[in-house]
């Protein structure tokens, strides 16, 4: 009868997903792969795992950005501002965002690695309005400075020096 049971139980469990999960290439001014990118879809976010190396020692703003696009190598504007579906303000510690597109400061050690997993619950990569995954896909850049969580529009995380497609 207990078999009978946990069988029972066992078959009525819906089967499990399968997890969206999107790999990239992280790309410096140069056009050449520093990293990766892997962005895999949760219950309510996104699941961001990124290993990198050659980059500057210190922290950096780091912002999911309207298009997936890297095509501009010099300053990566072909991928527009960040996503902001909503027009709210910039910034973690601004009482009036975040918007979709903040993220935390990457920290990159002294000799220029860094590898982090983080979760933003602002995304998500294929529904609703910051869905990443959009007609034109998204990019994740990482900026030169520092991201102040505060200072508009970009928190005062300066150019850009690091961009991975999202499609």
């Amino acid at each position: 009868m207990a078999l009978g049971l946990g069988c029972l139980v066992l078959m009525g469990r819906p089967a499990a997903a399968a997890a969206l999960d999107i790999q990239a290439d992280l790309i410096d001014n140069s056009g050449v792969a520093i990293g990766t990118v892997q962005v895999e879809q949760g219950h309510q976010g996104v699941l961001i795992n990124l290993k990198a190396q050659d980059l500057p020692p210190g922290y950096h703003g780091m912002h999911f950005h309207a298009v997936g696009d890297c095509s501009d190598l010099a300053a990566f504007k072909s991928a527009g501002g960040h996503v902001n579906p909503f027009d709210q303000p910039h910034g973690f510690r601004n009482p009036a965002g975040p918007h979709e597109g903040n993220l935390p400061n990457l920290v990159v050690t002294a000799d220029g690695t860094v590898e982090v997993e983080l979760y933003s619950d602002l995304v998500a990569l294929d529904a609703g309005a910051a869905k990443l995954l959009d007609d034109d896909g998204t990019a994740l850049i990482i900026h030169t400075d520092k991201d102040d969580h505060y200072s508009q529009p970009i928190g005062g995380s300066g150019g850009r020096i690091a961009c991975a497609v999202i499609r």
